[in-house]
């Protein structure tokens, strides 16, 4: 019995390790990349593009216990020159955004759908998705907020 107890503790203590743990290969988290980052930091001239969002956190009020929900930012390259978005990363497994890969032109929108699953999460959650860009400075953050009731 003694054996079977010891098993189902041990099991229980690996998955909490593991329960936001995406974006992880082999027991390392993966690093961001920042290829796209290819210009001088002390060079701000008006050839850069510069990313400028509607809003950068969203509140999804109270949901309940392994409810997903989604929130779409919307930006918009309001720079001189081509934007590339080299990367897009939520902080958690339970976080995961969806971006262009192609250029965005000056002047041109464009969407992050960021998607939260709220299985295993229990009160206020705060999570973020870290985006790395060709702009100055060339990563920003969004932020995704809201409280988890649990089921009954």
């Amino acid at each position: 019995m003694k054996p079977i107890i010891i098993f189902i503790i041990s099991m229980i203590f690996v998955t909490s390790l593991n329960s936001c743990g995406g974006n992880k290969s082999d027991g390392f988290e993966t690093p961001i990349n920042t290829d796209v980052i290819n210009h001088d930091v002390s060079d701000a001239s008006a050839d850069k593009p510069v990313i400028t969002f509607k809003e950068t956190s969203y509140d999804f009020g109270k949901i309940k216990e392994g409810t997903v929900v989604s929130h779409s930012f919307e930006f918009k390259n309001t720079g001189n020159s081509d934007l590339i978005i080299g990367d897009a990363r939520g902080n958690c497994g339970c976080t995961v955004p969806k971006y262009p890969t192609q250029p965005i032109a000056p002047g041109k929108t464009g969407i992050i759908d960021v998607e939260f699953n709220s299985a295993g999460k229990h009160g206020k959650q705060q999570k973020t998705v870290t985006l790395v860009t060709n702009t100055i400075p060339s990563t920003k953050v969004l932020t995704i907020s809201g409280e988890i009731e649990p089921l009954q």
